[in-house]
């Protein structure tokens, strides 16, 4: 079965996961996660994709950021992930692949998902039984977003600057969306999880309809079943 493409649309956050191969660790050392960061913050500037949250678990990566152009997204993880294998084999001594295939990824939808998967991403360590709090997460875009830790990696979505007149507002709000239940709706959980999965669209279905007609290709999953009959064609549908 062919491998569906990633939906680029640029100015539209992504949602992009990164998984080990086989699951297995992709960071071993606090070393491993600085130089992550750091090669993410050069690619991320080159390739003009700006980053607004993300969090580093043993053994895979959640990102949200912005495209500015059609293939920024898919440059900054092609080269960004190539650096740090070639750092990794040279560092353990070893060689191979480190990542599983390709990343997997999703548009969000500005209005409705983008700060929903900011606190998907920052909740991950928790829903992962690492940590009881966000905060106490040390890679994660959490204590920047929340607490004004200067993380040069960042660049606030629009959304995020909407919380409030100034920096102060803005992380007291920010911190008060995980103050009320440190998990989302599960059904929020789902949505995100096989949206970045499937490479599909998280948004409403006219904004999957018109994400449609960009790229011409489904960006929802079909429904199960034999497809009905066109009437009008007589083509399936």
């Amino acid at each position: 079965m062919p491998r569906r493409a990633h939906i680029t649309v640029p100015g539209i956050p992504w949602h992009i996961i990164r998984r080990g191969h086989n699951r297995s660790a992709c960071f071993c050392a606090e070393s491993d996660y600085q130089y992550y960061l750091s090669i993410l913050g050069e690619q991320a500037k080159k390739y003009a994709c700006t980053v607004h949250a993300y969090v580093m678990m043993t053994n895979h990566v959640h990102l949200l950021c912005t495209p500015q152009h059609e293939n920024s997204a898919a440059q900054l993880m092609k080269n960004q992930g190539q650096r740090y294998v070639q750092y990794i084999n040279r560092t353990y001594r070893r060689s191979g692949t480190l990542w599983e295939g390709r990343f997997k990824s999703c548009l969000a939808q500005s209005e409705t998902y983008v700060m929903t998967c900011y606190r998907y991403i920052e909740l991950n360590p928790v829903r992962a039984n690492r940590v009881h709090h966000p905060r106490d997460c040390r890679w994660s875009s959490y204590r920047a977003n929340a607490a004004g830790r200067q993380d040069y990696i960042l660049t606030p979505h629009s959304l995020y600057m909407r919380l409030g007149q100034n920096a102060g507002q803005r992380e007291t709000a920010y911190r008060g969306l995980f103050e009320v239940d440190l998990d989302l709706d599960p059904d929020q959980n789902t949505a995100i999880r096989n949206a970045t999965n499937g490479n599909y669209v998280l948004g409403a279905s006219r904004f999957q309809e018109e994400i449609e007609k960009m790229p011409r290709r489904r960006v929802a999953p079909g429904k199960s079943g034999r497809p009905a009959k066109c009437k009008i064609s007589g083509r399936t549908g």
